[in-house]
C-alpha cells in the first residue's frame, strides 16, 4: 500500500499514518517504513523527528521493556536509508542503540512514570583531568564495591531534576571514600564552583561514550522478574550490577554518565540547609543507631544463653554416651561371644533342617521324570484311528441308505473295513499291553499333586526346553555359591576353634610348655569378625527368598513340568479309551464277525403274542356273553376271569420278552448292524428306536382290565388299570398321521431324559406308548368317548398331588422343602435335556409318601409355546404364569422356575393372606416365613431368576435329605375321588373354590 501511494499520494499517506496512530500504536515503525520505502519522502518532509517518543521493545528472552528515544542515527547504503535509535530504558536507567524496527510506540493511555532513580554519591566530584578509560575503570571499580552486597543508604538531599544525593556504606566501609582512595573521584571543595566544570566533564564523556555505542550500566533496582528478564544486547555486566535487595530496602545505582548529567545544575535547596537542622538529623541518625545496637545486644545475649543451654545438653549427652561406652567396653567380650554363639546355634538348626532336604531337588527330579520317562504314542494308534474313521463312515452310509438293492454292496464294503479294523485292534492291544499306562498315569498324578502343594496352581507355559535349561543353569550356580559359602563358614570356624585351643594352653597353669602371649593372642578381633561374617552370610544365603528373576525361572520350569504332565496324561487317556474300545470291539467282533443277527426269536415272540391276544379277546367275548346269558353261574364266571387273568399275565410276560429282544436288536443296530431296520421292516425296529423303547404295538387298551375315570376325563379318555401289581393310568391322545411323529419325538426325548438317572431324575416315569389297533374312530360304550389313536401309560399315584395333599393334610415346612427339592431336581433334569415343562402346577407335581417330589409329565401333543399359552393354573389367588409369558414372550427355563417359586410360596404361606404386585408377583416381604426361604423366593421372583441347579445349592436344601425313594404306588394313600391332574385335559382346573372345585375332596 505504501509503494502504491508513493507516486501521487505520499503526503496523504503520511497524514493517514499520523491520524491513525492511536489505532496502530506504531507510528515510529510505520513512519520509518514509509521513509525507507520512499526515499523521495525525505526530500519532501525531511528526516522524521522521533525525539521524546516513548516506546517499548521485546528482548530475546521474550520480556517487554519500556524505553525513551534519545537520538536517531541514520545511515544510507545502496540508496536506502537505515535508521537506528539510541534509547534510554526508563525502568533501569541504562541506554542502548536499537534498530528502529524493534521499537513500538506506547499509547499515551498506557504510559506511566519510570521506575529507575538517579543517585549521586555525597561529597564527590569527577576530576577534571580524567579521561574516558579512567572513567570506565571507575565504573567497574564502583560495581565491584556494590555487587551482591547489602548497602546502607543515607539520603543527604535531592536535586530539582530528581537526582538523590546519598551516602553509601557497606558494613563499616564508606563507598565514596573507597572511590576517592582509588583515584576515580575527589572530594568536593566548593560545590558551587566545581559544579559547572563537573557537568561539562560529564557531558563530554557522555558524548564520547555515545560515539562508541557501548552501554555499561552500573547498578539497577528492579523486581525479581526483571532480574531474569534483562533487555537483549545488554551484556553480563548488567546482571553483574544487579542487587535485588539491600539493607535499606531501596538502594539503586544509576549509570555514571547519567549521574554526571544530573549534577550539572546547582542544587540551591542543598546549599540552604541550616547547621542546626543538619545536627538534628545527625542526632536522629545516632539515636536510631543506638536503638539498633541495643536491640542487637539483646539478641546477642539471648543467643549466648541459647548456646549455653545447647552446650550443656550436648555435654550431658556426651557424658551419658561415655558412660554407656564404658559399660559396653566392660561387657564387650561377653556380648560378642553370646551373639556369636547364638548365630552358631541358629546355623546348626538351619543345617539340621536342610540335612535331609536338597535344594530344589523335587523340581529337578520332576523334570527328569517328565523328560526321560515320557511314554510315546503307539505306532498302531494312528493307523487304528484312520481305519476306525473309515468304519464309522461305512456304517453311516448303511444307516442312511433307503434302497434295498444298494444295501448289499455297502454291507460288503463295511465287512471289508471291519476285517481291517479287527486286525488293527489286535495290533494295538498287543502294543498297549507292553506299556505301563496305569503305573505311568499314577506316577504323573502323584507328581502333579506334590508339586501343586509346594508351588500352587500352574499356568500356561511355552512348549520349549529353554525353561528346563535355564532352571538347571540357575540351580548349578546357586548350589556352587551355597557350597562355597559353607566352606568359608567351616574354614572360619576352624580358625576360631584353633585360636581357642591356643588360648586354653596359654591359660593352663598345669602346662609346662611356654608360649608367647603376642603369638597366642594374635589378631583375635579379626578372627572373631571373619567368623561372624561367614556365619551371617550362610544364614542369609539359606534364609533369603529368591528374587523376582529367580522366581520367574523356577515358575517357568514348574509350569513347563505341569504342561508336560497334562499333555502326557491326556495322551494316556486317549490311549486307554481307545484300548478299552478296541477290547470291546474285539470281544463283540469275535461273536458277530462273519455272521448276521437272527430276528427269528423276535418274530416267534410276536407270533406268540398274537396268539395270546386272540385267545384273550375270545375269552373277553365269552365273558361278556356269559354275563348276559340265562345260565349265569358265579363259579363259572370266576373260572373265566381266572383264565383271562392268566392269559393277560402271559401276554405281559411275552411283551416283556419282546422288549428285551428289541433292546438287543437296538444295540446291534446302533453298534454293528444299522442295516437291520431296512432288511427287516416287519420287525418295527426303527419305530422302537425312535420312541426311545416306549412304543409297543403288542399291547392294546381293550386287552387290559381298564376302568374309565370319567370324573377326571373331560376331553380325552383316562382309564386306570393294573399291570403286574402296579396301578397305572392310560392317557389318551388324539393324533393324526402328521402329528404322530411329533408326539413320538417328544415322548422319546422326555423318556431319554428320565433314563439318564431313572428314579433319581425327579421325573414321572413313562411305561409304554400304545397305538390303537384301528385307525378310525369308534364309540366305546364303557367310556362314551371317541377312541384315540395313542395311549401313554404312566404310574398312578392317587391322592399324592400337591393340590390333593394341601386340601386334606397340608405339608409341613420340612416336608414341603424335601418335596420341592425333588421337584427342583426334576426341573434340572428337563432343562439339562433342553426341555421346558411349560405347564407346572399343583396337580402334576407329586409328593410320594409326602417325601419324594416328582414332576409330572405334560401334554405331548403340544409344543412348549402351546403348553405355556394354555396354562391358566392358579394356586390360591396366585397365578403360576410368569410376567414375561403374560407379555407374549416364549416359554423358557426361567418361566418354569417362576412357577416353581409360586408353588414353594404357596406351600410355605399356608393360610396367611398376601398381596399381589402389579406384575403379578406375590409380596413376599409381607408374610411370615423362614428367612432362608424368603431369600430364595425373592431370587425366584426377580428378573434374573435362579436356575434349578442354583436352587439345589441354596441354603434351604443343604440340610434336606432328598434321597429318592423307589415309588410303590400300591403303598400310597387311599385313592381320592379325583386323580390330581394325572388327567390330560387341555385346560387344567386348579383346586380352588373360585374354579368350582371342592377343597375338601
Amino acid at each position: 500500500q505504501v509503494e502504491d501511494a508513493v507516486g501521487c499520494h505520499v503526503e496523504d499517506a503520511v497524514t493517514f499514518w499520523a491520524q491513525n496512530v492511536s489505532r496502530c500504536n506504531d507510528l515510529l515503525k510505520l513512519s520509518c517504513a514509509l521513509a525507507e520505502a520512499c526515499p523521495q519522502a525525505n526530500a519532501v518532509f525531511g528526516k522524521p523527528d522521533f525525539s521524546k517518543i516513548y516506546g517499548g521493545c521485546f528482548s530475546e528472552d521474550g520480556c517487554w521493556y519500556r524505553c525513551m528515544v534519545q537520538q536517531v542515527i541514520s545511515s544510507e547504503k545502496a540508496g536506502t536509508i537505515f535508521f537506528k535509535c539510541q534509547v534510554l530504558y526508563i525502568d533501569y536507567g541504562n541506554s542502548e542503540v536499537l534498530n528502529r524496527s524493534d521499537i513500538v510506540e506506547i499509547p499515551p493511555n498506557l504510559q506511566c512514570p519510570s521506575v529507575a532513580k538517579k543517585y549521586r554519591l555525597w561529597g564527590l566530584q569527577i576530576p577534571t583531568d580524567q579521561n574516558l578509560n579512567m572513567f570506565d575503570e571507575g565504573k567497574k571499580f564502583l560495581s565491584s564495591l556494590v555487587f551482591e552486597k547489602e548497602i546502607k543508604i543515607r539520603h543527604k538531599g535531592k536535586h530539582e531534576d530528581g537526582t538523590i544525593i546519598a551516602q553509601a556504606e557497606y558494613e563499616k566501609i564508606d563507598i565514596g571514600k573507597e572511590v576517592v582512595k582509588a583515584g576515580f573521584a575527589e572530594k568536593c571543595t566548593s560545590p558551587g564552583n566545581t559544579k559547572d566544570a563537573e557537568e561539562r566533564k560529564a557531558d563530554e564523556m557522555q558524548n564520547q561514550h555515545r560515539k562508541i555505542k557501548v552501554s555499561v550500566p552500573l547498578g539497577v533496582n528492579r523486581s525479581a522478574h526483571a532480574l531474569y528478564s534483562i533487555p537483549r544486547r545488554r551484556c553480563d555486566q548488567v546482571a553483574a550490577s544487579t542487587r535485588t535487595q539491600n539493607f535499606t530496602g531501596n538502594s539503586v545505582f544509576a549509570p555514571k554518565e547519567k549521574m554526571l548529567a544530573s549534577t550539572s545544575v546547582p542544587d540551591t535547596r542543598f546549599a540552604q540547609i541550616r547547621p542546626d537542622q543538619k545536627l538534628s538529623e545527625d542526632n536522629e541518625v545516632l539515636r536510631r543507631e543506638n536503638i539498633n545496637l541495643l536491640q542487637m545486644q539483646k539478641e546477642l545475649e539471648m543467643k549466648v544463653q541459647q548456646l549455653k543451654r545447647e552446650l550443656q545438653s550436648e555435654k550431658e549427652a556426651s557424658m551419658k554416651t561415655a558412660r554407656n561406652f564404658e559399660e559396653t567396653l566392660h561387657n564387650y567380650i561377653g556380648t560378642k561371644m553370646r551373639n556369636l554363639a547364638a548365630k552358631v546355634k541358629a546355623l546348626k538348626e538351619v543345617r539340621y533342617t536342610n540335612k535331609n532336604s536338597r535344594f530344589r531337588e523335587q523340581l529337578s527330579e520332576s523334570i527328569i521324570v517328565v523328560t526321560e520317562g515320557c511314554l510315546t504314542v503307539p505306532c498302531s494308534l494312528e493307523k487304528l484311528q484312520k481305519i476306525w474313521t473309515e468304519y464309522d463312515l461305512a456304517q453311516e452310509r448303511i444307516r442312511l441308505c433307503r434302497n434295498v438293492d444298494e444295501i448289499d454292496e455297502l454291507i460288503a464294503k463295511r465287512d471289508e473295513v471291519q476285517q481291517n479294523l479287527y486286525s488293527s485292534v489286535e495290533e494295538l492291544i498287543l502294543e498297549v499291553d507292553q506299556l505301563p499306562l496305569s503305573e505311568r498315569s499314577r506316577t504323573l498324578q502323584e507328581l502333579s499333586a506334590s508339586l501343586e502343594m509346594v508351588y500352587g496352581q500352574g499356568s500356561e507355559a511355552d512348549d520349549s526346553e529353554e525353561a528346563f535349561q535355564h532352571f538347571f543353569k540357575w540351580k548349578s550356580v546357586k548350589v556352587k555359591k551355597l557350597i562355597c559359602v559353607r566352606d568359608n563358614t567351616d574354614t572360619a570356624l576352624q580358625i576360631l576353634a584353633d585360636w581357642f585351643s591356643g588360648i586354653l594352653k596359654c591359660f593352663d597353669l598345669m602346662s609346662e610348655a611356654s608360649s608367647d602371649l603376642e603369638e597366642v593372642v594374635g589378631n583375635a578381633d579379626e578372627i572373631l569378625k571373619q567368623a561372624e561374617l561367614a556365619i551371617c552370610e550362610e544364614l542369609d544365603t539359606d534364609l533369603n527368598e529368591p528374587d523376582e528373576a529367580e522366581k520367574g525361572i523356577i515358575m517357568s520350569a514348574y509350569n513347563k513340568v505341569i504342561h508336560d504332565i497334562c499333555q502326557e496324561q491326556s495322551m494316556i487317556n486317549v490311549i486307554q479309551n481307545r484300548y478299552s474300545a478296541s477290547v470291546e470291539f474285539k470281544k463283540q467282533a469275535e461273536e458277530w464277525l462273519n455272521r448276521r443277527p437272527d430276528i427269528n426269536n423276535l418274530l416267534s415272540i410276536k407270533k406268540t403274542v398274537k396268539s395270546l391276544k386272540a385267545q384273550l379277546r375270545w375269552k373277553l367275548v365269552e365273558k361278556n356273553n356269559f354275563e348276559e346269558s340265562d345260565d349265569y353261574s358265579e363259579f363259572e364266571m370266576m373260572g373265566i376271569k381266572e383264565e383271562i387273568a392268566h392269559l393277560r399275565n402271559r401276554l405281559l410276560q411275552e411283551i416283556s420278552k419282546e422288549r428285551e429282544e428289541y433292546e438287543k436288536l437296538t444295540y446291534l443296530v446302533q453298534k454293528w448292524f444299522p442295516e437291520l431296520p431296512l432288511l427287516y421292516p416287519e420287525a418295527g425296529i426303527l419305530n422302537y428306536v425312535n420312541s426311545g423303547g416306549l412304543l409297543t404295538r403288542s399291547l392294546e387298551r381293550d386287552l387290559l382290565d381298564a376302568e374309565p375315570m370319567k370324573e377326571l376325563s373331560s376331553k380325552r379318555p383316562l382309564v386306570c388299570s393294573e399291570i403286574q401289581g402296579q396301578k397305572v393310568l392310560l392317557k389318551g391322545y388324539s393324533v393324526d398321521v402328521r402329528s404322530e411323529a411329533k408326539v413320538i419325538e417328544r415322548v422319546a426325548k422326555y423318556h431319554r431324559a428320565w433314563d439318564q438317572q431313572k428314579e433319581k431324575s425327579g421325573l414321572l416315569q413313562l411305561l409304554f406308548l400304545l397305538f390303537c389297533k384301528a385307525r378310525f374312530k369308534f364309540i366305546i360304550l364303557i367310556s362314551g368317548l371317541s377312541d384315540p389313536l395313542v395311549y401313554l401309560m404312566v404310574p398312578y399315584y392317587p391322592g399324592a398331588s400337591l393340590g390333593a395333599l394341601q386340601a386334606v393334610t397340608p405339608l409341613t415346612l420340612e416336608e414341603a422343602l424335601q418335596v420341592m427339592k425333588g421337584v427342583a431336581q426334576g426341573l434340572q433334569t428337563l432343562h439339562g435335556a433342553n426341555l421346558v415343562h411349560g405347564s407346572l402346577h399343583g396337580n402334576n407335581v407329586f409328593a410320594v409318601n409326602r417325601k419324594q417330589g416328582i414332576v409330572g409329565d405334560f401334554d405331548f401333543t403340544k409344543s412348549e409355546e402351546q403348553r405355556a399359552a394354555a396354562n391358566t393354573m392358579v394356586v390360591s389367588t396366585l397365578s403360576l404364569v410368569s410376567p414375561e409369558l403374560k407379555m407374549g414372550q416364549p416359554a423358557s427355563p426361567a418361566s418354569d422356575m417362576y412357577a416353581y417359586g409360586c408353588l414353594l410360596f404357596w406351600l410355605c404361606v399356608q393360610n396367611q393372606e398376601f398381596g399381589i404386585k402389579e406384575d403379578g408377583t406375590p409380596e413376599v416381604d409381607a408374610v411370615v416365613m423362614d428367612d432362608k426361604v424368603k431369600s430364595l423366593l425373592l431370587n425366584l421372583f426377580c428378573c434374573n431368576r435362579l436356575t434349578a441347579e442354583q436352587v439345589l445349592r441354596d441354603d434351604c436344601f443343604l440340610t434336606i435329605d432328598a434321597t429318592p425313594l423307589s415309588p410303590q404306588p400300591g403303598e400310597e394313600h387311599e385313592p381320592q375321588e379325583e386323580h390330581d391332574s394325572q388327567e390330560t385335559d387341555e385346560k387344567k382346573v386348579p383346586l380352588t373354590e373360585e374354579n368350582g372345585a371342592n377343597p375338601t375332596q
